[in-house]
């Protein structure tokens, strides 16, 4: 005899298989309502695959029947799920009717429950936010203790890792990061719902990243993947798993790896939102890198739309593309805002490099000064190589060779430790111009040809053209030697157009523009497509 579609649905949502449990809970409920619990069930399958909606109308409706139940513990908690829904969605005014309704259900009744601890949860994160940490933490604190009186698995790894999260913010890394490990082995034991479990992980991550924590974040991010691949119809999450796992493939020199978790976080996530915003700055951050500037400016523009500011990536690209005084105007303004401390050590990092470019070394100076602050305020290996990087840069710019190359030596050893190559080769290439300016030319072509083997493998187009600068291997400064025909299919190539398309848009055969190609190289005196392209934006010819 076949199961009832009611039966099918509770089974198919123990399995985690929330597309199908929510289907059958759907097709049960066309049959006969559905009791309160299962329209919790239906509402947590649906947010799990992303129909919000749908997810907040029926645990809204769970809501109501068990009020009509008398069931005051249960209704409080489904006003709950409600508001905590809503305020993923940003919608802060109608979660906050929510949270007040849970509050006073239970206060009528005047019932000491487990979902009072649930219910201190967003005053908690909302005191974060406000700049309180120690206030935000006592209210973590309070949590758990609620949490562990009723042996809640789920609020206890929910308050532990809040208790992190403040720590941190209070200066108390090494304390908040354990408070982290410690609510993640919950969330892997299975202790956690499945709701509660990926909000923990991309919280922990956020946590990560505000530190420059490179090491753990790798390893939560694997986490969260396998997390995520145990259950293939989770769409809620997924694409916040793919953003952290781009930037850390990013980092580690993985660039088309990370090009594609970015473009695959841009499709899943919800236009318009935050994380997506996200996932566009990190697709704008993987262009710029490989001097795709056009493609660079479109995925920062939909960033911005989405309301993630993209700096100091738009600052970095205008310095790329030449304009030096844009470039400064941008990342001062984006300095003077004030943004958070991960954020801001990011922007003073960049204001270094171009501020240095502007030739305003006591700007430089004093952004390195500030950078290196919070880098001995937090003391992660990552922010202590870029801080080094930016010192020895400012040095360097000083003629204070000896120092300059103790620093830089440092943060080279430390990229390379890190196994974060674009940063080792950024040092490298600073350093070869230590060893040049002392003399030392064994130096001087160790260090170059080390940064050109990381840029090249990076295929890090606008940094090639230094290297080629530094080498003095420069290609001809007149484009003159190139034929108009040459010039517009270098223009082409620049555009990160294939043989094919070239020949389609000049109609001209594949195999002249093979021709064309070559010619090109041996007189630009280049071996790939990057650095010819790399050339032309050099020259302003693309």
């Amino acid at each position: 005899m076949t199961e009832a579609p009611l039966d099918r649905g509770r089974e198919s949502f123990e399995r985690k298989a929330w597309a199908e449990s929510h289907r059958l809970l759907q097709a049960a409920e066309r049959e006969a309502p559905l009791e309160p619990e299962d329209l919790e069930r239906l509402a947590m399958a649906a947010y799990l695959t992303g129909l919000d909606d749908e997810s907040e109308n029926a645990m809204a409706r769970a809501h109501q029947t068990f009020l009509e139940r008398g069931e005051t513990e249960a209704a409080a908690r489904a006003a709950f799920w409600v508001s905590f829904a809503l305020l993923g969605r940003g919608a802060l005014a109608p979660a906050a009717g929510w949270l007040a309704r849970a509050e006073r259900v239970l206060d009528e009744r005047r019932l000491d429950c487990v979902v009072r601890g649930y219910l201190l949860i967003p005053a908690a994160i909302q005191r974060i936010i406000q700049g309180d940490p120690a206030a935000s933490y006592a209210t973590f604190i309070e949590a758990g203790d609620i949490a562990s009186r009723f042996s809640d698995r789920s609020l206890s790894a929910l308050a532990c890792h809040g208790r992190g999260r403040a720590l941190i913010h209070l200066g108390r890394i090494a304390e908040g990061v354990a408070l982290l490990d410690e609510a993640m082995v919950s969330v892997i034991a299975g202790d956690v719902t499945p709701v509660l479990a990926g909000d923990i992980y991309c919280s922990v991550l956020e946590g990560c990243q505000e530190i420059f924590d490179l090491r753990r974040a790798h390893e939560w991010t694997t986490s969260l993947s396998r997390w995520c691949a145990s259950q293939p119809d989770l769409v809620r999450y997924r694409g916040e798993c793919l953003i952290y796992r781009a930037e850390i493939m990013e980092w580690r020199g993985n660039w088309n790896g990370a090009e594609q978790d970015a473009r695959a976080a841009c499709e899943l996530l919800p236009p318009g939102r935050g994380r997506a915003g996200g996932a566009f700055f990190r697709l704008g951050e993987i262009h710029r890198l490989r001097g795709e500037f056009q493609e660079a400016e479109a995925a920062y523009a939909r960033a911005n739309e989405c309301g993630r500011k993209p700096q100091p990536g738009l600052s970095l690209l205008r310095l790329a593309q030449g304009d030096i005084d844009q470039a400064v105007a941008s990342i001062r303004s984006a300095v003077a805002d004030r943004p958070a401390r991960s954020t801001r050590a990011r922007i003073l990092a960049a204001a270094v490099e171009i501020l240095l470019a502007a030739a305003d070394v006591a700007g430089a100076r004093a952004a390195a000064a500030e950078l290196r602050d919070i880098a001995n305020a937090i003391g992660t290996p990552l922010l202590s190589a870029i801080s080094a990087h930016a010192t020895g840069a400012i040095l360097l710019a000083e003629d204070d060779l000896v120092a300059a190359s103790t620093w830089l030596r440092q943060a080279c050893d430390a990229c390379r430790d890190l196994e974060i190559p674009y940063e080792e080769a950024q040092s490298r290439l600073l350093m070869a111009t230590v060893c040049e300016r002392r003399g030392d030319r064994d130096g001087h072509l160790l260090d170059l040809d080390a940064a050109r083997r990381l840029f090249t493998q990076l295929n890090a187009g606008p940094y090639l053209v230094r290297i080629e600068q530094q080498a003095d291997l420069t290609p001809r400064e007149s484009s003159g030697l190139l034929s108009q025909r040459e010039l517009q299919v270098l223009r082409l190539i620049a555009a990160g157009k294939t043989n094919r398309a070239i020949a389609e848009e000049l109609f001209i055969s594949e195999k002249t523009v093979a021709r064309h190609v070559s010619n090109i190289f041996d007189k630009l005196g280049v071996s790939t497509r990057t650095a010819a392209a790399a050339w032309a934006f050099h020259h302003h010819l693309s």
